[in-house]
């Protein structure tokens, strides 16, 4: 701002100490996590130590105390109901379909990782959602459905530029596929 006598004033200086510095933010990301068992909440213990979020889909209000103990927000809905989930998508980085020992028929289970799978990711795309994680591994029984899921999650990804990671430590190896898991989650944010 110029003065009376048309000089430019200087900026104030700076002051000292803590407000002298810099503020740096560290970036949020919201993680959904499509099956909120275990190995899930355990998962998100990890993820929200880490300082993001995270809301973890489940069936039933049983396990709404479980989630929210691990530091997650939980969303009640199924991939039975996918209308149920269309809401668990907002303000998400990165989506988790960690359905790869889900329990059901062959039928539920066809659909589960075929047509439901397939819509879910389609209501992904117009959304904030940066990555996919999907869990390509899980009971023996369900290899053939995974790898028809992994391939419908590759495709609609790729023709929608969407990064994706896929799971294949072994789900009984709670250790080693936590720390797949992060590892994922971590390289799909790099690039979020």
């Amino acid at each position: 701002m110029a003065g009376r006598d048309g000089s430019r004033a200087s900026p104030a200086p700076r002051p000292a100490g803590a407000a002298a510095r810099s503020l740096r933010w560290r970036a949020v990301a919201r993680i959904l996590i499509v099956a909120g068992g275990c190995r899930g909440r355990r998962l998100a213990e990890a993820i929200v130590g880490e300082g993001h979020a995270v809301r973890i889909t489940s069936r039933s209000e049983d396990t709404r105390a479980a989630i929210e103990a691990a530091g997650a927000e939980c969303w009640i809905g199924t991939p039975d109901r996918l209308a149920t989930l269309r809401g668990a998508l907002e303000n998400v980085t990165i989506l988790c379909w960690l359905l790869g020992t889900a329990v059901g028929s062959p039928q539920e289970l066809s659909a589960l990782h075929g047509s439901r799978l397939e819509y879910f990711m389609t209501q992904a795309i117009d959304t904030t959602v940066r990555g996919v994680v999907y869990e390509a591994r899980g009971d023996a029984a369900a290899a053939q459905l995974l790898a028809s899921g992994e391939a419908i999650v590759r495709t609609l990804a790729e023709r929608n530029s969407i990064p994706t990671a896929f799971l294949n430590a072994d789900p009984q190896d709670h250790d080693g596929w936590r720390t797949e898991a992060l590892g994922a989650i971590d390289s799909l944010l790099s690039r979020a």
